[in-house]
Parts: structure tokens; sequence; C-alpha cells
């Protein structure tokens, strides 16, 4: 049976914000029959530079943000949906404008996606994930681990919150769990989206605030501003980068901050969190 997939993507801004959205196109591009993309109103050259894509299969929609949807980062998920629902494969392929797939993973994603293609059973497959921070030698091991990446079309999913995940017809978050209905491929994502110079880290920061409460409403928001990286819980990397990344990385051109690392058991800020999740510092709170 032949296989058809539809890659889809949505990007606003990416040129302002140092979004790697050419190179996370062209990392997918060979593993697509079609990629849609939705183009939001950017003010910077975004636009001009998807004009700049040599291929036939990208289709490039143009699209205006809904202010009313700046809360809750709910206008992602929105456009979003506006590319899925102009796929017409089998399999539905999304990527962030930060996220960029190794070449090294091609074969491997491909027979991941023939092996289920004929199995209605199985509605997605999720990645692994790489989270770089600050730089391209710098993990952060402590980020969400999957994401569910393809999607079968036509069966009701959707985009949902701030698009950093699906849920099925059923209206369930597609998340990595036994017994749900989605496989796990052998390839990783490569995330970028906290390496940036510390001016435009800031900058984009500043810019998101606005999409999950409607106005600037952190602490953190000040013009002129360079982000300051926290490498506390990060760990060095010393693999390969997708190709497509290659001309990026090596125009870097900023100081990161020394890193020293900190193993997480080590880290009382990670203990913290932890014991905060589990609900442990509750019997220790004052009766108001």
């Amino acid at each position: 049976m032949m296989m058809l997939v539809s890659g889809f993507t949505i990007i606003r801004n990416g040129v302002k914000f140092g979004y790697p959205f050419l190179e996370s196109i062209r990392s997918l591009l060979p593993l697509v029959d079609e990629l849609v993309i939705v183009a939001g109103d950017s003010v910077d050259s975004t636009n001009e530079a998807l004009a700049s894509l040599d291929s036939d299969k990208v289709k490039i929609l143009q699209s205006v943000w809904d202010p009313e949807l700046r809360k809750g980062g709910l206008v992602m998920s929105q456009q979003t949906n506006l590319a899925l629902d102009e796929c017409t494969g089998d399999w539905c392929f999304y990527l962030q404008a930060d996220e960029v797939i190794h070449e090294k993973d091609y074969d491997v994603i491909r027979a991941s996606m023939k092996k289920h293609l004929d199995n209605p059973k199985v509605e997605g497959l999720y990645f692994r994930y790489r989270h770089f921070m600050g730089s391209y030698d710098i993990l952060n091991p402590l980020a969400y681990r999957h994401q569910v990446r393809i999607v079968r079309n036509n069966i009701g999913i959707r985009s949902v919150r701030d698009a950093c995940g699906f849920s099925r017809s059923n209206g369930k978050n597609m998340r990595v769990r036994i017994g749900y209905p989605i496989k796990g491929i052998e390839a990783d994502i490569y995330h970028y989206g906290w390496v940036r110079p510390p001016l435009v880290m800031q900058e984009k920061t500043n810019e998101f605030v606005t999409f999950y409460h409607g106005e600037y409403a952190s602490d953190d928001v000040e013009e002129g501003k360079e982000w300051l990286y926290n490498f506390s819980t990060c760990r060095p990397y010393v693999g390969t980068h997708p190709a497509a990344m290659h001309e990026v990385i090596n125009k870097k051109d900023w100081d990161t901050p020394i890193f020293k690392f900190v193993p997480a058991w080590r880290n009382p800020a990670v203990w913290v969190t932890r014991l905060k999740k589990i609900g442990l510092f509750k019997a220790f709170k004052r009766k108001s």
C-alpha cells in the first residue's frame, strides 16, 4: 500500500526571534510528500525567507494571529490546526520552528510510519527529545523527554493548548502512557528553542509572555535586558547535530557563560521541585 506523508508547521517572526525555521523545514522535506506552512503576520523578513524555499512540496498559507487567543498559548494550537487541516497524507508530521530532524534517523522514521500504516489502532508516533540550552554543546535533560510529532490523518486529532501536544478524537491527550494508541520511534527531535544570543532570547521570551498572559506579566520583562541562562541542571553534549544546522552552528557569535556540570542529585533546586510535585511540603504549610 502506498503511503503519503504530509508535513506541517507554523512560523511568525522567525527571523526577528532567531528561529532556525528554514533548517527545520529542510530537515523535514525528505520525509514528506507535501509540507504545509502557515505563515503568520510577521513584521520581519520571515515571509521573504520562506519564499526562498526551492521545493514543489511546499505550500505556504498566510494567516493573522488572533489577539483574542493570547491566553495560555492557544493561538499556537489554533494556527497549527489550520496547517493540519490542509494536510492530505496518511500521516501528518509536525515540527515546531525550532525543532530539527537528524538525517541519520530518516530510515528508522520511514520504517516506523510504514510499519504502523495499516494498523488503525496506532494513531500517533512519538519521539525522544534533545533540548539544547544556551549553546549547541549543552543539553537540558530535565525538560520533557517525549512528544507526539506524527499523527494519523482524518480521525479527529487536534493540536491542543500551546501546540506542544495533540488530543485524540475522544478528547484525551496523546501522552506517552502504556496502553495508549501511540508508539515510540527510536529517533530524536533536536530542539533549539533555548539556543539564541542572550538578548534575542530575552526578546523572544518577552513576546511569548503575551501569548500566555495576554500582556507583559513577568518581572523578567525588561527592554534591552539579556537573558540569564541557568545551567545548573545541564550536562555537556558531544554528539553530532543535523546537517541542516551546521551552517547556523558555525555562525554562533555570542559568548555562553562558563558551563559547570552539577548532577541533579546534588542540586537542591531539583529536589525542592520534585518534592513539591509529590505534595510533601503541603503538610508543612501554616494554616491561614
